[in-house]
Formats: structure tokens, sequence, C-alpha cells
């Protein structure tokens, strides 16, 4: 069990132990949800979606992270075969896996810059793409826990309507807005 493990199963343990205590009233604590969600998510990407009880999140949050992170990876990984290629073409050598059949090129010079330039762009989009991902999990587990304050009855709703107006002939398409006090 490596490092990670172990501080994620003592704060888990200690959030068990000691965030389970009520001495603050209820109205308070719903003010303090949001920010705890918050701070979750932004600690370990998922753990506030799971302190929302919306387990089905914790999933595509790992997912889109992760998809990130692999293209990151094999844009690195790409960019370090053609640049590599590029140095041993530089240093005279002819012996690289884009030289071809060993007469000429199956690629040139200039297309290895192209695709050192591309696969550079990408290597940053990815990094870009993954980090609005982590703070869009950072903001979604906010706003979900804000939403989780609202009270959501009968006697507040909104309803597609359709009526039939038998006079006319027609029907009549709106939203029924019930508000009951």
């Amino acid at each position: 069990m490596n490092k990670l493990h172990l501080y994620l199963l003592f704060f888990l343990v200690n959030y068990s132990f000691f965030g389970q205590q009520n001495d603050i009233p209820k109205e308070y604590e719903l003010a303090l949800r949001p920010s705890k969600a918050t701070f979750f998510s932004a600690v370990l990407p998922g753990l506030g979606q799971f302190y929302n009880k919306k387990y089905w999140k914790i999933p595509v949050v790992y997912g889109a992270i992760g998809a990130g992170i692999y293209f990151y990876k094999q844009n690195s990984k790409d960019y370090n075969r053609y640049r590599n290629a590029y140095k041993r073409r530089l240093a005279g050598f002819s012996d690289d896996e884009f030289f071809g059949n060993g007469i000429y090129p199956s690629i040139s010079n200039d297309g290895l810059i192209r695709a050192q330039s591309t696969l550079k762009r990408n290597k940053e989009l990815s990094i870009l793409v993954t980090v609005g991902l982590y703070i869009l999990n950072i903001i979604d587990a906010n706003v979900d826990a804000h939403l989780l304050q609202y009270n959501l009855d009968d006697n507040l709703s909104i309803k597609p309507n359709i009526d039939f107006d038998k006079i006319n002939n027609k029907s009549n398409f709106g939203f029924l807005l019930n508000i009951e006090l």
C-alpha cells in the first residue's frame, strides 16, 4: 500500500469519526455543505460527488480526467519519437523509424518538424483540457451541493400541459405552474 492510499485511508477514517458531530444547528449545516463538497472535490476528484451522494458521476469524472491524461501521455510519447528521429537526422544518421526504405526518407525533415509542432500543440491542449475538466469537477460538486438545499416537493411545480379545446377543435400547448402556499 503506497503513501497515497494511507493518506486517503487516514483522511476517510478521521472524517467518519469526527465528521458525524451534530453540534452545528441544522440551518447552518446546510450553509457549510457546498464549501465541504468543493474542498473534497479539490482534494480528490470525485470525492465531492461522493459527498453529495451522486455516485454515478464519479466514473464520469475519472473517465474525463483519465482521458485527458491518456492523450497527454500519448502525444508526449509521439512527440519524443519524432523529436529523436529529427535529432538523429541532424546528426547524420539515416536509421530512424521514419526513414523508410533506406534510400529516400518516407517523412522529410520538414515533415518531422511539422509533426513535432503539431504534437507539442496537442500535448499542451491536453494539459489545458485536463485542468479544465478538473476545475469543472470542482464546480459541479459546488453547484450540486447548492442545489441539494432547495425544496423540491409538489407544492411548487412546472409541468407541460396539453389542453384540447372541444369548441374550436384545437389543442393548446403550454406549461402548468402549480404554487401551493
